[in-house]
């Protein structure tokens, strides 16, 4: 439906800077005629649109456009504005102040109430926001990243087709697909540095459903975890896991049963509980644990 085409215009100009009419032609499956017809039918509507000629040109909205309030509830605004100012926190540009300006007038100015604040930066702000706005242009642009990573394993050069900035367990990841390893991955932006924007392009992929399931990347695996905590380490595992992770036993300890993706995080994270935890499987982490008691003894 024609309707459903407009909103999806509007929408694509709302959430990218810009866009050419082949691009927004090959996506909604019309010709380009089609397109430049909705376009017209957009700015009759009261959106002004502009459209740059020449290289790096294409279609968006203009910056001075003020946006009708009353499309919004109160809440639905506070919302929008307690989000934007997350992403100001590890942003160069204050995406909230723009907003606020295009739905104020001499008469009525906007103002964004503090009830829930977000803060998504990190101990590394300053590289974090740089990295951020380097992802974002690569995404935008369809160019490559290249960038040396830190893990488990060591260290490695990679190079990925990025898709997406993620927020999730309070750190910040990119999304991308790998092409020395055949698939998607995420890698974690504080273990990411020498990042660069690369020359070379990328054609957008068509991501399978079950690669955007991320919950899978952090919480599913074949890695099982049984182990007995103290008490007194009740609170780390309701922060990090929820209220019902675990169950009481008879002597008070508590009872975690759990699948891990990596061993290596896994063993990082029970390690860190010194002896406030008794490892009950796998049997190679019980094995690691003692031989690390060991080597601390001999470094005394």
């Amino acid at each position: 439906m024609k309707i459903d085409r407009l909103i999806g215009i509007i929408t694509i100009l709302l959430q990218q800077d810009k866009i050419t009419a082949p691009e927004l032609a090959e996506r909604f499956e019309v010709s380009r005629r089609t397109i430049n017809r909705d376009i017209e039918d957009i700015c009759k509507a009261g959106i002004p649109l502009i459209t740059t000629q020449g290289y790096g040109g294409g279609i968006s909205i203009d910056d001075r456009y003020k946006i009708d309030r009353s499309f919004f509830t109160d809440e639905e605004l506070q919302t929008i504005f307690t989000g934007l100012k997350g992403i100001d926190s590890v942003s160069k540009t204050s995406y909230l102040k723009t907003l606020l300006e295009k739905l104020s007038d001499k008469e009525n100015r906007m103002i964004s109430e503090d009830i829930i604040i977000l803060d998504l930066a990190s101990h590394y702000q300053k590289p974090l926001t740089k990295k951020i706005e380097l992802i974002k242009y690569a995404i935008r642009e369809r160019r490559i990243l290249s960038f040396h990573y830190y893990y488990s394993k060591g260290e490695q050069q990679k190079r990925i087709e990025p898709y997406h900035l993620i927020f999730k367990w309070s750190s910040w990841y990119v999304f991308g697909y790998c092409p020395d390893r055949q698939g998607y991955r995420l890698f974690k932006l504080n273990r990411l540095w020498e990042l660069q924007v690369m020359e070379e392009t990328y054609s957008v992929r068509t991501i399978p459903e079950k690669e955007l399931k991320l919950d899978d990347y952090f919480t599913s695996g074949s890695i099982h975890l049984k182990a007995l905590f103290a008490p007194s380490e009740k609170y780390r595992l309701i922060e990090e896991y929820g209220i019902e992770c675990f169950s009481s036993t008879e002597s008070g300890e508590l009872l975690l049963e759990r699948d891990f993706v990596n061993y290596e995080n896994m063993r990082e994270w029970i390690f860190s509980f010194g002896d406030k935890v008794r490892i009950m499987e796998p049997g190679q982490l019980k094995t690691d644990r003692k031989n690390q008691a060991e080597r601390i003894l001999q470094m005394d």
